[in-house]
C-alpha cells in the first residue's frame, strides 16, 4: 500500500492523472518496461560475433548459448505464469527490467564460456518473470479492441527487442565490450518506476485467492494446441533469425559488425511494426485471416533477402520481417479469449514456452547444421516453416 500523501503527489501529476482516470496508467508502464525487458532479450545475438571472436567458440557452442537463454527466458514461463495467477504481487513485473539489465549487459565481463552461461541463464530469468504477468495484467478492464491494445504493449516490447542490437553494438563501440554493464542503467531505472509508480492489480469483490483449473485448458485443448503450433512455426524463423542474424551478415555476407546490426535493428523494428498493424488488423478482419497473410506473405521477402543483393535484399529482410510478426498479438488475444480466467498462463504458453521450445531446438540445430554446411543454407531452409503454418491455420475455426 502506498501511503496517503504519495497517492496524492501521484495525482498532482497532470498526466500521471488523466492516465489514471482513463484507466490507462498499467498500459503506459508496463508497455514501457516490456520495451527494456526486451531491450536486453536481443542483446546475446548482438554480442556474439564479439563473445564468439574473444572466447574462440564454434557456432555449436554459440547456439547451446542461444538455447539456454530461450531456456531461462521463455520455456520456464509457463512457471511464472502460473505462480502470477495464483499471487499478487507485483515483483514479477517490477523487478523484471532490473535483473535481465545487469546480468545481460555483464556479459562481457565473463571470463569463460561457463560463466558466460551462467550469466545468460540469469539473465533470462528476469525476462521470464516479467512476460506472463505482465502480458495479462494489461488487458484487465479492457473490453472493446482488445486486439489494439495488446498490439501497443507487445510492439512496444518488439521495438525494445529491435533496438537491443543498435544499442548494445553502440555501446561496445563507445565503451568496448568490457563495460557494456553500463547498458544495464535504463533497466534499473525502469525497475524504480514499476516499483513507485504501476498500481496493484485489483481484486473482484469477495475474491479471495485465484483458483488454477486445468479443466478450462482441457475444454479447449484442440485450438489452443492450434495457436501454440503456430506461434512454434513462426518463431522458429523469428528467433534464429534474432540470434544469428549478425553472425551470419558479418560471417558470410561481408558486413561489418556494426552494419550487420543495424539490419538486424532494422528487420526487428519492422516487426514490431507488423505486430501493431497485426493487431488492428484482426480487429477488422479477424485473427485467422491474419495469421492466413502473415503465414504466406512473408516467405517470398524473406527469399528475396537470401536470393539478392543489396537495398533489395534488405528490402525483402524489412518487409518479411514486418509480415512474419503480424501474428504475435492476434495468437495471444485469441488464446487470453479462450480461457479469460488463465491469462497469465495461457499468455505465457503462447509468448514463452512456444518460442522458447523453438529456441530450445532450433538454436542449437542450426549452430550445429551451419557448422556443417552453411548458415546461408540452414537459415534459408526455414522459410518452409511458415508455409507449414500456413496450412495449420486453415484448421482455425472462422470468425
Amino acid at each position: 500500500m502506498r501511503s496517503e500523501p504519495a497517492a496524492i503527489e501521484l495525482e498532482a501529476s497532470p498526466l500521471i492523472g488523466a492516465l489514471r482516470r482513463a484507466g490507462k496508467l498499467s498500459l503506459v508502464l508496463l508497455s514501457l518496461g516490456h520495451f527494456f525487458v526486451d531491450l536486453y532479450s536481443s542483446a546475446l545475438g548482438a554480442l556474439q560475433p564479439l563473445l564468439v571472436r574473444n572466447l574462440a567458440l564454434s557456432l555449436t557452442q554459440a547456439g547451446i548459448m542461444g538455447g539456454v537463454l530461450i531456456f531461462s527466458s521463455s520455456v520456464m514461463q509457463p512457471a511464472y505464469g502460473y505462480f502470477s495467477d495464483r499471487l499478487r504481487t507485483l515483483l514479477f513485473t517490477s523487478l523484471a527490467p532490473a535483473v535481465s539489465g545487469i546480468f545481460i549487459s555483464c556479459l562481457g565481463l565473463a571470463p569463460s564460456y561457463g560463466w558466460l552461461l551462467g550469466m545468460v541463464a540469469l539473465g533470462g530469468t528476469g525476462i521470464a518473470a516479467f512476460h506472463p504477468q505482465a502480458s495479462s495484467r494489461v488487458m484487465v478492464g479492457t473490453q472493446r479492441l482488445r486486439g489494439r491494445w495488446m498490439a501497443v504493449f507487445i510492439s512496444s516490447g518488439t521495438l525494445g527487442f529491435a533496438l537491443g542490437p543498435t544499442y548494445f553494438s553502440s555501446v561496445c563501440t563507445r565503451f568496448g565490450l568490457g563495460q557494456t554493464y553500463w547498458a544495464a542503467l535504463p533497466g534499473v531505472l525502469a525497475t524504480l518506476l514499476l516499483v513507485t509508480m504501476l498500481p496493484a492489480a485489483e481484486r473482484p469483490a469477495g475474491h479471495h485467492r485465484e483458483r488454477f483449473d486445468w479443466t478450462l485448458l482441457r475444454n479447449v485443448w484442440k485450438p489452443l494446441t492450434i495457436l501454440y503450433f503456430l506461434v512454434f512455426f513462426r518463431s522458429i524463423v523469428q528467433i534464429t533469425f534474432a540470434q544469428f542474424l549478425p553472425l551470419y551478415l558479418y560471417r558470410e555476407r561481408g558486413f561489418s559488425y556494426t552494419g550487420a546490426n543495424h539490419a538486424l535493428s532494422m528487420y526487428l523494428a519492422a516487426g514490431a511494426l507488423g505486430g501493431f498493424i497485426g493487431g488492428f488488423l484482426s480487429d477488422r478482419i479477424g485473427g485467422r485471416a491474419v495469421i492466413l497473410l502473415s503465414m504466406t506473405g512473408c516467405v517470398p521477402f524473406l527469399g528475396l533477402f537470401f536470393f539478392s543483393e543489396g537495398v533489395a535484399s534488405l528490402a525483402g529482410l524489412t518487409l518479411g520481417g514486418l509480415m512474419l510478426l503480424f501474428t504475435i498479438p492476434v495468437n495471444v488475444v485469441m488464446a487470453q479469449e479462450l480461457v479469460p480466467s488463465q491469462a497469465g498462463t495461457v499468455s505465457a504458453l503462447m509468448m514463452g514456452f512456444a518460442w522458447g521450445m523453438a529456441g530450445m531446438v532450433f538454436i542449437p540445430l542450426t549452430g550445429w547444421a551451419a557448422d556443417l554446411l552453411s548458415m546461408h543454407q540452414v537459415m534459408a531452409a526455414q522459410l518452409a516453416f511458415p508455409l507449414m503454418g500456413f496450412f495449420l491455420a486453415l484448421k482455425l475455426p472462422r470468425g
